[in-house]
Parts: structure tokens; sequence; C-alpha cells
């Protein structure tokens, strides 16, 4: 007969994950394992575990301050508010996938769309995962202040302790423009998105970093500062079609961006790639569909937003120990609405 386990419970202090494992005689990502319903665990060793919890009456901690103050088993999505956020690929990307995964991991989900005015009640979430950080850092200072779980997802966030998972987006940027380039294109402008967010300026980063790289002169008026809006991609086009040197090529910050430019270009009896080459960003299926497919970097939305919920309930199963803090690295996809230039 197995040999009764010592009673380590300590008096009057809260039950961590390492008593469970101290008690079960196993290690702690073992326990996590259990707790998590993943990877592979014997079936001693998951009784052993599973028999702590119960004699412990163990809870993960921010679980078990949930519970404590009332709360369900709930996770808050923040999403700052912009222009075009209603039309947001970005956003209903972001939206689905955190809403799979959480079925998936059985957590509720609330979703905030907030402005950097606007009041959040922690009082019902578990967590919270932030869709970017526009003007609403004073938001995620306050959870972190509660030491409410926070998991931030599209922004990269060197000077906070918190998990981040972000897109590399100046690479990706680069990676576009040069693709240009090397089909012999010298007058490329760029259409950024809002400014104010993290994505837009590592785009435009990412554009200047190209040009310099070729030693290609960077002038302003090839520079338009858009919001992600179709109008603002609407004025924008029409101001470099307008151009006395129009460019033969466009860098787009995204495709709802991207097929209004397109738009505008059949509107005036050009064609895309003959008359101007345009390149979008986010990889939406709208963007197959039209004249002609449009080329553009896919974005790896699904693993972002899956990825942000893993590591919440990482959190609030273990504790914040040891942030992660990881750059997803997108794909230029290669389609129809590029064309090379004659050299000479």
């Amino acid at each position: 007969m197995r040999r009764a386990k010592e009673d380590i419970r300590p008096s009057g202090k809260r039950i961590s994950i390492k008593d469970v494992a101290r008690k079960a005689g196993v290690s702690i990502s073992t326990v996590s394992r259990v707790l998590n319903k993943s990877g592979s665990v014997s079936k001693s060793s998951r009784i052993r575990v599973e028999e702590a919890i119960r004699e412990l009456r163990f809870l993960p901690s921010s679980v078990a301050r949930a519970l404590a103050r009332g709360k369900t088993n709930a996770i808050g999505l923040i999403i700052p508010r912009y222009e075009g956020i209603f039309y947001s690929y970005y956003a209903l990307e972001v939206i689905k996938g955190i809403g799979a995964m959480c079925e998936a991991l059985n957590f509720d989900l609330l979703l905030h769309i907030t402005d950097s005015r606007s009041f959040i009640n922690l009082s019902s979430v578990a967590g919270i995962i932030f869709a970017d950080i526009i003007g609403n850092r004073h938001q995620l200072d306050f959870a972190i202040k509660q030491r409410i779980p926070v998991v931030v997802i599209n922004n990269f966030l060197q000077d906070v302790e918190v998990s981040c998972i972000a897109i590399d987006n100046k690479k990706a940027a680069y990676e576009a423009v040069r693709y240009l380039i090397d089909l012999g294109h010298r007058r490329i402008a760029h259409i950024t998105g809002d400014l104010v967010t993290q994505a837009a300026s590592e785009r435009l980063e990412g554009y200047r970093w190209a040009l310099a790289e070729r030693n290609i002169p960077q002038e302003e008026k090839y520079i338009i500062k858009a919001d992600y809006s179709r109008g603002s991609a609407r004025s924008g086009i029409e101001t470099l079609l307008d151009l006395d040197t129009p460019p033969t090529a466009v860098f787009i910050a995204s495709d709802s961006m991207a097929l209004e430019a397109m738009n505008v270009i059949y509107e005036r009896g050009m064609s895309v790639p003959k008359d101007i080459s345009i390149i979008g960003f986010d990889d939406n299926p709208s963007g197959l569909y039209g004249k002609v497919a449009l080329t553009t970097v896919r974005q790896p939305l699904a693993a972002m937003a899956q990825e942000s919920v893993k590591e919440l309930r990482r959190i609030l199963t273990e504790g914040p120990a040891g942030f992660k803090k990881i750059r997803l690295p997108a794909e230029l996809i290669i389609r129809d609405s590029c064309r090379p230039l004659r050299m000479g």
C-alpha cells in the first residue's frame, strides 16, 4: 500500500501549485499539464495530482481570487476604438480567433471596444487580453496595479512586465517594399495606417528601411498619412496620382485601403498592375475577388489570437512567473497586382 503523504498544507497560507506538486510527488509542470488537460501525463501521476488538489482544496491563484470576488470564468477582450475599427479585418480576425480558443478552453468572452476615456469594469473577469494599446495605456497600468492577469497583442511592449504577442510589422513591410524594388520600381509610395498604432508606425519604418538599404531617395510627397479608413485611402491615392511624377508602385498598410485605392485607379481609366503596382497588408480574402488578385502581406492573426488565450490561461494557472514577449513573422503573398518595370 502506498504510504500516505505528509500533510504539508501551510497553516493560514494560500495553497500554491508548488504545494500540490510537493504533496503529489511530481513536478510543477506535471501539475500544470493536469490542470490544463494538455500534454502527456501518466495515469498514476494524474491520480496523485488530482488527489492532492482535492485534499489541499487547491485553486490556481488568479482563479481563486476571481471566485472570491464572485467572478465567472470569463476573459475580457479590450479593443481600442480607432477610425475604421468596425470594418477592420484585423479586429474581426482577432475576435474570431480569441472567441474560438475561449470556447475550446471553456472560457467565457466579454468584448469591450473602448476609447481612452472609457472606464473598464474589471470585477467580472479573471483576466484581460488587450488587442493593442492605443491611447489607453492607463487602462493597462490600472489592470496590472489591480493584479489582474493581462496579455497584450499587436503591440510589443518592452518597458512593461507583461506578456505580449505582436507581428513583426517592420520586417514584413521591408520585405514587401524590397519586392517592389527587385521588380525595378524606384518611385514607391506608401499610404500608412493610423500612426498612433504601433503596427502602422512600424510598417512605415519598414518602408523607409527598404528604400535606405537600396539608396533610393525617400521623398515625403510619396508618404501619405492615412488612418486605415477607405476614405483616407481614396484621398491618399488621388493625391499620389495627381503628382507631376506619380509613383509606379504603392505599398498600402491594409488590404481594405488597398482595394479602395484600386477602385480609384480603375475609375480613372487606369489599370493595376499595368499603370501602377499595389501591395496591401492583411491577406483579407476579399483581395482575391477583384479584377486583379491583390499581392499582400499575410499576418498570422489567428496564431496571435490563439496564443494570447493560451498564455493568459498559463498565467491564470501558474501565476505570472516569466513574461513572454513574442514577435510572429508575416509572409509576403505574391499574386497579380504587381509587375516588373523594364530597366534602363
